[in-house]
């Protein structure tokens, strides 16, 4: 018999143990094993911050005959966003059908591979193909990981363990400002590119020896005792793994008797299509907020104003540091006082930073070099970045995956994320551009417009998801269930 036919509870209690099986396992041996899955799973948040951030330093000791022209150096930097929205694209539809680690183990393959060419190229043409093989790799890990760690994680830290992606992705970059540091010299940029290769292969390794996400195996007909063996491995109590296990089973089942089921194409349509267009929202403001200007131009901003390259280097290590660091408060923060509310004072210091910015340009405190420029640019950015990390960087990876329900998450994680690599390749292109045409102040003052837009978004439109299980988001977002009044229990499981 099949398991969509199993009665419930049959699962559960097949693959729990009988009265003289031995009780769940030590809690010390739970949550090593915990803490290797949040690790493996994360781990390609450092690939991806640390392929995004190495090339900024190492563009500075790349020789004229493989770089010659401007426009062969941005052609290098948005190869890797190209292939990010390439391989964001595909990767949905393939973890629906071949499970959430077999894609994480391929995006690690894909870092390997281009890593390596890149490291090695000879020429223009083959340092471009290769970003842009990273890039694939890159937005597979940024569909598939969060969406993982999500389906993993108990609802009450769930928002605390998917951010651990976000603060991957800082320690990457962060990481790849040092290895710049460290590599300074001529010829030594390869090494720059091809030390991305090593976390990749430990990602690769980790993997498989982690568990497949029980939704995944419930929702694909896997079967119910593995999933019912890994929520127990996860949670360490049969009474909660059984629990969730029955919450899944009762959420794959009502969407396979939906006398008018969800598919992707609801997306478009008018029942779904408000989940579209916060998800849409979310991506698209993250982006314009100006964070890609930062962590792509703020050398070039620095030199414009007296650093030398080498301070340049350092000052970018230093905001970093601060953009990793900041990112450690909002894994607590993120669960303890909800999303909605993290994006709010996010959004309101992004705009301080940029106003901040802004305005000392206009009265021209940017614009002379000296300290007093230095300091002043140091303290907006500072400002930006420390808002921005501890809100709208890990929150956006958090909320993606529970916005969705099951049987389009996939789908959808796809189609959102390849939409916040083409608003991040956008904003690459056009902000020298426009910093060219119109001086700073003007591009500061839009992105202090963009993020005020962005905090009305998130107080006026955003659902909270604090506190739930995905079931529970699915069916309030799906009108299944009312949407929880303010002050409410989340749920009856929450009880």
């Amino acid at each position: 018999m099949s398991d969509r036919t199993e009665p419930a509870g049959r699962a559960a209690a097949a693959a729990a143990p009988t009265a003289g099986s031995p009780g769940p396992e030590e809690p010390g041996t739970k949550h090593k094993r915990n803490i290797a899955i949040w690790f493996f799973g994360a781990l390609g948040g450092i690939l991806w911050g640390y392929d995004t951030g190495v090339i900024g330093g190492a563009l500075l000791f790349i020789p004229e005959h493989i770089i010659p022209t401007p426009l062969i150096e941005g052609m290098v930097v948005s190869g890797l966003l190209l292939g990010a929205m390439v391989g964001a694209l595909g990767s949905g539809r393939l973890a629906d059908r071949l499970g959430r680690k077999k894609l994480i183990f391929a995006g690690g393959v894909v870092f390997v591979i281009g890593t390596a060419g890149a490291a090695l190229a000879v020429s223009s043409f083959m340092l471009i193909l290769f970003r842009f093989v990273i890039g694939v790799g890159v937005g597979i890990v940024s569909v598939i990981v969060p969406m993982y760690l999500s389906e993993l994680a108990p609802k009450n830290i769930r928002g605390g363990l998917s951010s651990l992606m976000q603060l991957m992705v800082t320690t990457g970059i962060f990481l790849a400002y040092v290895v710049d540091l460290a590599f300074q010299g001529a010829g030594l940029w390869r090494w720059m590119i091809g030390l991305g290769a090593v976390p990749a292969i430990i990602l690769m390794i980790g993997i498989m020896t982690q568990p497949e996400s029980p939704r995944w195996l419930v929702a694909a007909h896997r079967g119910e005792k593995p999933a019912y063996t890994t929520l127990l491995r996860l949670r360490g109590n049969h009474t909660e793994a059984e629990r969730e296990l029955n919450e899944i089973r009762a959420s794959v089942a009502a969407e396979e008797a939906d006398e008018d089921p969800i598919a992707l194409k609801d997306l478009l349509g008018s029942r779904l299509r408000i989940l579209l267009v916060i998800g849409v929202l979310l991506v698209f403001f993250q982006n314009f907020g100006g964070i890609n200007t930062i962590i792509y131009y703020c050398p070039t901003l620095l030199a414009n104003i007296g650093f030398n390259p080498q301070q340049s280097l350092l000052a970018n290590a230093a905001i970093g540091l601060l953009n990793m660091l900041m990112t450690l408060p909002a894994i607590k923060l993120i669960d303890r006082i909800g999303r909605k509310k993290l994006l709010v004072i996010g959004a309101s210091g992004m705009c301080f930073g940029m106003l901040f910015l802004g305005t000392m340009t206009v009265l021209g405190l940017t614009t002379r070099q000296g300290p007093l420029a230095m300091t002043v640019t140091l303290a907006g950015i500072a400002i930006y970045i420390a808002s921005f990390s501890l809100s709208w960087g890990p929150v956006q990876w958090v909320m993606l995956p529970e916005l969705f329900p099951q049987r389009i998450r996939s789908g959808a994680m796809g189609m959102t994320t390849t939409l916040n690599w083409l608003f991040n390749l956008t904003v690459a292109l056009v902000f020298p551009i426009f910093l060219a045409r119109f001086g700073a102040a003007p591009n500061f003052f839009f992105f202090a417009l963009m993020t005020f837009l962005a905090l009305m978004f998130a107080w006026r439109l955003l659902p909270e998801t604090k506190g739930k299980s995905l079931e529970e988001i699915e069916a309030q977002l799906t009108g299944r269930i009312p949407a929880v009044p303010a002050g409410g229990t989340a749920g009856a499981s929450d009880r």
